[in-house]
C-alpha cells in the first residue's frame, strides 16, 4: 500500500539534485511540497493536505542528511595528495588489433623522458591516452594509422589520492562530481584507480575545480 511518505521518497529519489539539496537543508520544504503536490496525488489516486507532504519531507531531510552525507563527508576530510597537472593533450583512439602494439611502443619512445607524462585508459571500444604537450608529436607518430576519434589539446587534470576506505561507502564520486557541477565546472575525462581518481577540464576551469576538491577536506 502507497503512502504519502514512500511516495515522497520514491519521487525525491528520482531527482539526484533535488535530492542532494534536500540533505543540505538549503530547500524551503513549504515551497517544494506545493510544487510536488500534484504529482503525489496523482500517485495516490487522492487529494492530501499540503502539510501532510511537508512532514514527509521533514522526516526524509532528516534521514537523507545523515544516511547520504555523514560517512561521505567524515571520509572525504581525510582526502590524500591533489596534485595538478597543466598543458595535456587528450586523445582518443578506436579499439583495434594493434593499439596495444602501440602503445608499448610509444611507452618505450618516452620511458627516457623525464618531462613527460603518460596515462591511458582503455573501455570496450575506445582507448584514451592523456600526455604532456611535449610528447604529443610522438603520440600522433606512433599512433598515425589508427583512428583518432577525439582530440582535445591544452587541458589540466587534477589527480585526487583517496583513503582506503573510499571503496565501501556509496556515494563518494557522485557527491564529488556534484559539487564540481554545481560550479560549472565542465569535465572532459575521468580516469580512476581503486585508491585515487583524475579528472580532465579546460585549462581556464582548473582553479576553480582545485579549489572544490580542496574545499571538500574542510566540509
Amino acid at each position: 500500500m502507497k503512502t504519502i511518505s514512500s511516495v515522497v521518497e520514491g519521487y525525491i529519489k528520482s531527482k539526484p539534485f533535488l535530492q542532494s539539496a534536500l540533505a543540505q537543508g538549503i530547500i524551503n520544504l513549504t515551497s517544494l511540497s506545493r510544487i510536488i503536490k500534484p504529482e503525489i496525488e496523482d500517485q495516490l489516486g487522492k487529494e492530501v493536505r499540503n502539510g501532510a507532504v511537508v512532514m514527509a519531507l521533514k522526516r526524509l531531510s532528516d534521514e537523507l542528511e545523515f544516511r547520504a552525507t555523514h560517512k561521505i563527508v567524515k571520509t572525504l576530510k581525510n582526502i590524500g595528495e591533489i596534485t595538478v597537472r597543466s598543458s595535456l593533450n587528450d586523445y582518443t583512439f578506436k579499439v583495434s588489433d594493434t593499439i596495444l602494439q602501440n602503445m608499448a611502443l610509444l611507452i618505450t619512445k618516452i620511458e627516457d623522458n623525464k618531462n613527460a607524462f603518460y596515462t591511458s585508459s582503455r573501455g570496450v571500444n575506445e582507448t584514451t591516452i592523456v600526455v604532456s604537450n611535449n610528447i604529443a608529436k610522438d603520440v600522433e607518430e606512433v599512433f598515425r594509422k589508427e583512428r583518432m576519434i577525439e582530440k582535445i589539446e591544452n587541458v589540466s587534470s587534477i589527480t585526487v589520492k583517496l583513503p582506503k576506505e573510499n571503496v565501501t561507502i556509496p556515494g563518494i564520486y557522485y557527491f564529488i562530481f556534484q559539487r564540481l557541477s554545481w560550479e560549472g565546472v565542465n569535465i572532459f575525462e575521468v580516469i580512476s584507480t581503486t585508491y585515487e581518481f583524475t579528472i580532465l577540464v579546460g585549462e581556464d576551469q582548473i582553479d576553480k575545480a582545485f579549489k572544490v576538491i580542496k574545499d571538500l577536506k574542510s566540509l
